[in-house]
């Protein structure tokens, strides 16, 4: 992570918001553009296509796992961090010649899938589409390595607002455009117009500065004699490990075990293929299989890892020290910190994860859909830019720790405005209150958590470190999220049988008729007592967020400063 050892002042407003301007952001906006363009692309306009083709919907949900690579990126980070471009890497440098190389090969595979008939050659189209997840997924990989290593920290946070202005950007423009020249020009056509769209990534990198000097950690084998013919078996046989245990730590991750039944279909398991379903499926329990699946696949991956007992291999000593030496270093860096820098990274945004039922709460509070998507999508894309900005504003201005400090704040204040949505009826205007506070808090704490995690890398690792950050933030949400909808309904009946919520239902005396107007007959309570389950499940969330605000404040008391490794 690049830093300013001698920036003793914090800049004025006027220098914090002129970061926004500076070569590198503007770099980053495009380099979010090309990172959002495809990921939209293959995950969800790609649906429409196939639907609009005449295909099932079983076939289009299985096009979705295509996109499983964003979820497992931290596997072959390492190869990011340590392997070179040939002949390119000397022009550009190791992060630009990647993310060139990158761009090149998902304006390949778009253009390629703009090509192909999804009725004739359907497993062609799945082909290109995984490829373009795949390398898509390893584009963001180098992005945010070049991101961490092209800035100092103070300006972390307005190149993580650029990013994701740049990646909002494209994902509108690809859920709208292609939609649009389909009707006039066709699905090959649009597809093909949206690969050329890569080019303003091209020209991001090409713009972009070098990053600092990069450093290829050695992974000494020459004190291993050779064995080619062993060591190729155990190759392949640590490779089939890995693969499969990707695929069950990935299906676990992205909560979707269509592969998995697949691979058991496959080989005549068609019991367990069933079986795995219902598991993966189950509510509200199935998070705890899905859950199961990722520390399942990770053992996998660990053992595929670990070198022999007693038999010292090449392959055993690569890619042992290739996936654990990013760890080790972190936490030889940040000794007995460590951990607690890894526990705020889990929590921090917690009670925003668990805001997974906002959707049915707006329905049951007497909103219409046309209401609920007109303020989320329109509104709340404003604020939550806005949230953004701000954000990568505060580090800039008054530094990170501070930033991060009330960033940690902003989910747990945001959800009481849900609490007080609650209590206010239908009422629109109460609507894009709540929703704009909820977007701007968001993107802020989102930005923050960005650049302290940006600010965590060592060199040499900053590729993989980062990959396995962002994979690690939202895990323990998943699992808490899992039991959202119990709490409210849990709450509910409480407060309906005279327990210990009883007294919140006076809140909901005056409320118009229509408000939790279906409590009965989707929870079996009544209306108010409803509204007291979905007022309590937000002040329950909002408690999870005390816990990332102590961590927070402890870290920046201890102020863990990295040791030279």
């Amino acid at each position: 992570m690049t830093t300013e050892g001698q920036a003793a002042e914090k800049p004025g407003a006027l220098q914090a918001l002129l970061v926004y301007l500076e070569r590198r952001s503007l770099v980053m906006l495009a380099l979010g553009f090309a990172s959002g363009l495809p990921n939209l692309l293959i995950f969800d306009t790609l649906s429409a296509w196939l639907r609009d083709a005449g295909l099932s919907l079983e076939v289009i949900a299985f096009f979705g796992l295509a996109t499983l690579a964003y979820s497992l990126k931290f596997l072959w980070a390492p190869l990011v961090d340590r392997a070179t471009v040939p002949l390119v890497t000397k022009w550009l440098g190791h992060r630009r010649s990647w993310m060139l190389l990158c761009q090149l090969l998902i304006l390949l595979g778009l253009w390629l899938i703009a090509g192909t008939d999804p009725v004739r050659s359907l497993g062609l189209m799945a082909l290109f589409a995984v490829l373009v997840g795949f390398i898509s997924a390893t584009q963001d990989i180098v992005i945010d390595a070049w991101r961490i290593e092209a800035a100092v920290t103070e300006k972390q946070g307005a190149m993580a607002a650029a990013y994701q202005w740049g990646y909002r950007i494209a994902m509108i423009i690809a859920g709208v455009l292609p939609l649009a020249l389909s009707e006039y020009a066709g699905w090959n056509t649009s597809y093909a117009i949206m690969a050329l769209l890569m080019l303003i990534g091209v020209l991001g990198v090409l713009g972009a500065p070098r990053e600092a000097q990069h450093e290829i950690r050695r992974i000494d084998t020459d004190d291993i004699p050779a064995a080619p013919l062993r060591d190729g078996l155990e190759w392949a046989a640590r490779l089939l490990l890995f693969v499969l245990g990707a695929l069950v730590l990935g299906s676990g991750l992205a909560g979707d075990a269509a592969i998995l039944a697949a691979g058991f279909s496959r080989i005549g398991l068609a019991d367990a293929a069933t079986a795995v379903t219902a598991a993966w499926e189950a509510k509200p329990w199935g998070v705890f299989a899905q859950l199961a699946g990722v520390v399942f696949g990770a053992l996998v991956i660990f053992f595929a890892a670990r070198p022999i007992p007693g038999l010292v291999t090449r392959p055993g000593r690569y890619l042992s020290v290739a996936l654990g030496a990013p760890l080790a270093n972190f936490f030889a860096r940040y000794g007995r910190a460590a951990g607690l820098i890894l526990a705020l990274i889990c929590v921090y945004r917690l009670s925003d994860f668990v805001l997974n039922i906002m959707n049915p709460f707006y329905l049951d509070m007497g909103f219409s859909k046309l209401e609920i998507a007109e303020v989320r999508k329109v509104l709340g894309a404003v604020m939550s830019v806005l949230g953004v900005g701000l954000g990568g504003f505060c580090i800039a201005r008054f530094g990170l720790i501070r930033s991060m400090v009330a960033g940690a704040f902003a989910g747990p204040i945001s959800n009481l405005v849900f609490a007080w949505l609650a209590t206010q009826g239908p009422q629109l205007w109460a609507l894009s209150v709540a929703i704009g506070v909820d977007n701007i808090a968001s993107g802020f704490a989102g930005t923050c958590l960005i650049a302290y995690m940006s600010s965590l890398t060592g060199q040499g690792f900053t590729a993989t470190q980062y990959a396995l950050f962002s994979s690690l933030y939202a895990l323990l949400g998943k699992l808490v999220a899992s039991q959202s909808g119990r709490i409210v309904e849990g709450a509910a009946a409480s407060a309906d049988a005279g327990g210990l919520f009883a007294a919140l239902k006076s809140l909901f005396a005056g409320l118009p008729p229509e408000t939790f107007a279906s409590a009965m007959e989707k929870s079996g309570v009544s209306p108010a007592a409803l509204g007291s389950g979905y007022v309590t499940f937000f002040f329950y969330s909002a408690l999870l967020g005390v816990v990332g605000i102590a961590l927070a404040f402890l870290v920046a008391r201890l102020d863990p400063q990295p040791k030279d490794i």
